[in-house]
């Protein structure tokens, strides 16, 4: 029940760092982030962006290359029995302020859901150079949320 995290997706000068909480078991099947196909994630951004999605994993990758997205989770490892984020536990945290020291071209970082930002929270303090911001999760167990609501909420990133 132990789950790993996968390394960051980094494009050069990253201005924004999306955080997931850990990924789930069909992602981790797939070692993708966002492999679940009712996961909205990848579908949402490439609709704020105005580009053609693709389920063809590498140009998601070259997506957020191109748009200086940076990719990666709060949660190094951790207990977590399924796929559900009420159900994490024994969290050992990814090294992020390492990431962002090194990287200091991100001036934002977006949680995706509310886990992701109660995990960094408990873990970090906050940057006062940095913007941060809870977004909906793009879960499909995220169903209050219709895909075109998520899409006006998360079209935030784009500012």
């Amino acid at each position: 029940m132990i789950k790993q995290s996968f390394t960051p997706i980094l494009p050069l000068n990253p201005k924004i760092l999306i955080l997931g909480s850990l990924p789930g078991d069909i992602s981790i099947a797939q070692h993708q982030y966002y492999g679940h196909p009712n996961n909205r994630f990848w579908k949402i951004l490439f609709h704020i962006y105005q580009e053609e999605f693709t389920s063809d994993y590498r140009s998601k990758i070259d997506f957020l290359h191109r748009h200086h997205i940076a990719l990666w989770d709060v949660c190094a490892t951790a207990h977590r029995p399924g796929s559900m984020d009420i159900h994490i536990s024994e969290v050992i945290p990814n090294p992020i302020p390492t990431l962002l020291a090194k990287n200091p071209t991100i001036h934002s970082i977006y949680f995706n859901g509310q886990k992701a930002q109660q995990l960094y929270d408990k873990n970090f303090k906050p940057i006062n150079t940095i913007h941060y911001q809870m977004l909906p999760s793009s879960s499909p167990a995220n169903a209050q949320f219709s895909f075109q609501k998520l899409v006006e909420l998360w079209e935030i990133i784009l500012k």
